[in-house]
């Protein structure tokens, strides 16, 4: 059952919770950073992280403080930002949208902003790091520009605003995969292709620093207007009744969506089902108001997506599987389930 909602009861659990799972997020860091490959143990990773971290002066083979410090754990910390912030997404779009079933790769932004992705890294449409996350910003923004106009804006029912993100994913993957195959040669085409898949793979620490200035700003911008968001969730009519200026706020959130979606797809490629499985979860163990759901949600995501990072590389022997696979494992299942829950009852 859910907890209640009484303010000193509430912040309590909230802060339980947090903490436990910040204490399931580390050994799960740990875990994700000892396997490999190249077996290291966690006394060993322990110690490399404190030596980089300036805190020891351990002596360890330099090979494994290498493998921890500049590979595994920065590839970590990156799954870890990337399930916290696409969780926010899902949490913002089902309260905007008051639709248990949206999230940015149901409603097509994360094909967009792959789309945008790949035109800079196909086509070399500008170049660097920033113009990758600027493409896929842009991408971002056409999706949600396209899915707006299909489904008329606010005349639209939820079912029609999940159809038309369903048109725009298919039209933007079209045209990735269209981009792909006519414009790049063999082998940049098979490493697009798993990237859109999802990959952590090439993750470094300047992408741990970014994606940590967005998730934080992100989740500082939700939570400043977490009771706007509650007031979403009777409807914009009852919303703007309350005093909350709706328009503003929903072009200020949906534009904090694309930014955390763009920025997180131009690092690690299209990951679904996150956004759909975690605010779900973190609903049922802290309750509905947004100042305790969205931490709540930042806390599950990264925990979830660093499990399933260990998942996708010790599922198959010497392979590592796209963590869009996995997280599709676990996440239409839960599509579904949620699909027969909202059906009309007859």
């Amino acid at each position: 059952m859910t907890r209640t909602d009484d303010a000193g009861g509430g912040a309590g659990w909230l802060a339980l919770f947090l903490a436990l799972a910040l204490v399931v997020l580390a050994f799960a860091v740990a875990l994700a950073t000892a396997i490999g490959d190249y077996r290291i143990g966690l006394g060993t990773v322990f110690l490399a992280v404190t030596n980089g971290l300036g805190l020891t002066g351990a002596e360890i083979p330099p090979i494994e403080a290498s493998i921890v410090w500049d590979l595994r754990l920065s590839r970590a910390l990156v799954a870890a930002l990337a399930g916290a912030g696409l969780a926010l997404c899902g949490a913002i779009l089902q309260a905007l949208l008051r639709n248990a079933l949206a999230e940015p790769f149901v409603l097509g932004v994360s094909a967009g902003a792959s789309t945008g992705a790949v035109c800079v890294i196909v086509l070399g449409i500008g170049a660097g790091g920033l113009s990758l996350s600027m493409g896929a910003f842009a991408g971002a923004f056409a999706a949600f520009a396209l899915v707006a106009l299909l489904s008329n804006g606010a005349t639209s029912g939820p079912n029609h605003t999940i159809l038309a993100g369903v048109a725009a994913s298919q039209l933007f993957n079209a045209l990735t995969s269209y981009i792909v195959t006519t414009s790049g040669n063999a082998q940049q085409a098979r490493d697009v292709m798993f990237w859109l898949l999802g990959s952590f793979g090439g993750v470094r620490w300047p992408d741990v620093s970014l994606l940590v200035l967005v998730v934080a700003a992100s989740l500082g911008i939700c939570l400043w207007m977490a009771r706007s968001l509650d007031a979403f969730t009777f409807g914009d009519e009852d919303a703007a009744a309350l005093g909350v200026p709706v328009a503003r706020i929903r072009l200020i959130l949906f534009g904090v969506t694309a930014m955390l979606t763009a920025t997180i797809v131009s690092m690690v490629g299209a990951i679904g089902f996150v956004g759909l499985v975690v605010p779900h979860a973190a609903h049922y163990v802290v309750g509905p108001m947004h100042m305790r759901l969205l931490p709540a949600c930042a806390a599950v995501g990264a925990v979830f997506m660093v499990l399933a990072d260990i998942v996708s590389r010790v599922i198959v022997a010497q392979q590592t599987v796209p963590i869009g696979v996995v997280t599709a494992l676990v996440g239409v299942p839960f599509f579904a389930l949620i699909l027969y829950r909202s059906r009309p009852q007859t």
